[in-house]
């Protein structure tokens, strides 16, 4: 979308270790990768960066960015240019986040760590019920499940261990919160919030086959105009980080008294964030609203092309509509651009 809006021409290298998958991307050059955790990742990566005369590199998804900014020595040797949080800011432990959260003050579920089923029956009564149980590290709602009682909550974390997908102390158990689903995702520079902006997950994809109707990624959501969530989203981000540095995203949900409360903040990208933009730099035609152009500028120049609002970068109650095999819609007042 830069290239056609800003008469710029990109060379891009892509990768991943599904070969299916690198059909998808328009690249200059697809190349099969290792997965993240193989000891190959890393040099193959600065391999391609040599080969290609790599100005930008952009690891994704998170799991891929831990390892790229735990290894950052090796890549600014190469002198390839990254635009990284810490490490420790990247897929953090779901109990780390909320530790980091409370103690500065930031309002977080109440919770339980968990390590035996006596802690899961502790939950109960120091929260109550309904209760939220869910994997601490993981991406896509991961293992989380909305329980009413001690029964459901060892049955399901029993079922787990049985197959070999979590061990006890994976979990963690936290008061179940009811109000919207909320996202706040934000663009920082070196400590500096350079733009941002908030939405409402309204539907997530194939909610019907998953037992806690959360599937990772919304299938329809709109955007929001809201001072009290922009104020949320920066407090967690500050909290996680003293001086965030990349793209962090924030989940929010509300209570039953409609209290925004941090599920989950790091240093990543929502899967829609790069969507949204292009969606929006498309449909109103305003280059400026391309938020990954955006952050490849900062990343290059130091420095936006364009003077962004800190502040709800895109107009509020658009919605964001997608389906699988059906494209992408943007529509607001009942107006609609097919996008994809």
């Amino acid at each position: 979308m830069a290239e056609k809006q800003q008469n710029k021409k990109m060379f891009i290298v892509s990768t991943d270790h599904n070969p299916h998958y690198l059909n998808f991307p328009e690249a200059d050059a697809k190349v099969v990768s290792p997965r993240h955790n193989d000891a190959n990742f890393v040099p193959l990566l600065l391999e391609l960066v040599e080969k290609y005369n790599i100005d930008f590199l952009h690891p994704h998804p998170s799991s891929e960015a831990r390892v790229v900014s735990e290894n950052l020595a090796a890549f600014k040797k190469s002198k390839v240019k990254t635009y990284l949080p810490n490490p420790t800011s990247i897929m953090p432990d779901k109990l780390e986040i909320h530790n980091a959260l409370a103690k500065n003050q930031v309002r977080v579920p109440k919770t339980v760590e968990v390590n035996s089923y006596e802690d899961i029956k502790r939950a109960f009564f120091e929260i109550g019920l309904p209760l939220w149980i869910r994997a601490r590290i993981g991406a896509g709602g991961r293992l989380g499940l909305k329980v009413d009682s001690f029964e459901q909550a060892k049955h399901w974390v029993h079922l787990n261990v049985l197959q070999h997908r979590a061990d006890v102390a994976d979990f963690v158990i936290q008061e179940y919160l009811p109000g919207r689903d909320l996202a706040f995702d934000s663009l920082w520079f070196k400590g500096q919030l350079v733009t941002s902006y908030c939405r409402e997950r309204l539907e997530y994809f194939l909610k019907h086959i998953s037992l806690s109707g959360i599937t990772g990624t919304p299938t329809i959501a709109r955007t929001l105009v809201d001072k009290k969530i922009n104020q949320v989203g920066v407090e967690a981000v500050k909290a996680l980080d003293s001086k965030p540095h990349g793209f962090f995203s924030t989940d929010i949900k509300e209570d039953a008294s409609g209290n925004c409360v941090v599920t989950e903040v790091e240093g990543k990208w929502h899967t829609t964030a790069p969507l949204w933009g292009y969606a929006f730099a498309k449909a109103l035609n305003k280059p400026e609203l391309n938020l990954t152009y955006q952050y490849l500028t900062l990343a290059l120049n130091g420095e936006a092309e364009e003077d962004l609002p800190i502040y709800d970068l895109f107009p509020e109650n658009y919605y964001l509509i997608r389906q699988l095999d059906a494209g992408v819609i943007l529509e607001h007042d009942d107006k609609p651009w097919r996008i994809i």
